[in-house]
């Protein structure tokens, strides 16, 4: 299997290369910038499949910095279609799009150095730094482990194009207050190490 691999930030396209992962295509932050990442990648490249990484803010029960959640599922939280749509619905598509079963099978294999977890990722463009930016979103996915800038978009391109996907972070930050996110997102970036995301490469040679 051939994967095509896409991840947002120089930052993460950098401490992939440096754990010895190539072929690694940059989207730049946001759903937009991911969702053309993924047709260009899809179209130019014709991968078997494609694998999404990089960070998230961690909300669900129990998850802390440098902790791996595995996507089962994806959904957007910052979209609203209106009345006959769920919360997070785009018209003519899934409330949620499901990860690939030999894929996520493949990831959950993997002997990680950190936790690993499987659940539900939602994406938004926004970051979230607050107690009550996690509400809102488990208001809408009590489920919720994860919460991103792009793996929905690129779910919703991969299911557009009949190309399997799959989609993890690592947890970058947790949300007590505004000032303890934001400085707990740059210690992860001081402390992180290039082993962190070795968790991609070994998955891709599972593939």
């Amino acid at each position: 299997m051939r994967p095509g691999l896409i991840v947002a930030m120089s930052s993460e396209y950098e401490a992939l290369r440096r754990a010895g992962v190539e072929g690694v295509a940059k989207s730049g932050i946001g759903k937009a910038g991911a969702a053309r990442a993924a047709t260009e990648l899809i179209l130019q490249e014709h991968p078997d499949c494609i694998i999404n990484s990089g960070c998230a803010g961690g909300i669900g029960a129990g998850l802390n910095i440098f902790d791996i959640v595995v996507g089962s599922q994806y959904a957007y939280h910052d979209v609203n279609c209106g009345d006959g749509f769920l919360p997070g619905q785009v018209q003519g598509e899934p409330q949620r799009f499901d990860a690939d079963p030999a894929l996520l099978q493949a990831a959950l294999s993997v002997q990680a150095d950190y936790p690993l977890h499987s659940g539900l990722i939602c994406s938004g463009d926004q970051f979230l730094t607050t107690p009550e930016d996690d509400v809102r979103v488990l208001s809408i996915y009590p489920d919720a482990l994860a919460c991103d800038m792009e793996s929905a978009a690129v779910a919703q391109v991969c299911k557009y194009y009949g190309v399997p996907f799959l989609s993890f972070r690592i947890i970058s930050d947790v949300h007590t207050t505004h000032e303890e996110a934001e400085a707990g997102y740059r210690d992860f970036w001081e402390r992180i190490g290039d082993d962190s995301f070795a968790f991609v490469r070994q998955l891709l040679e599972k593939l």
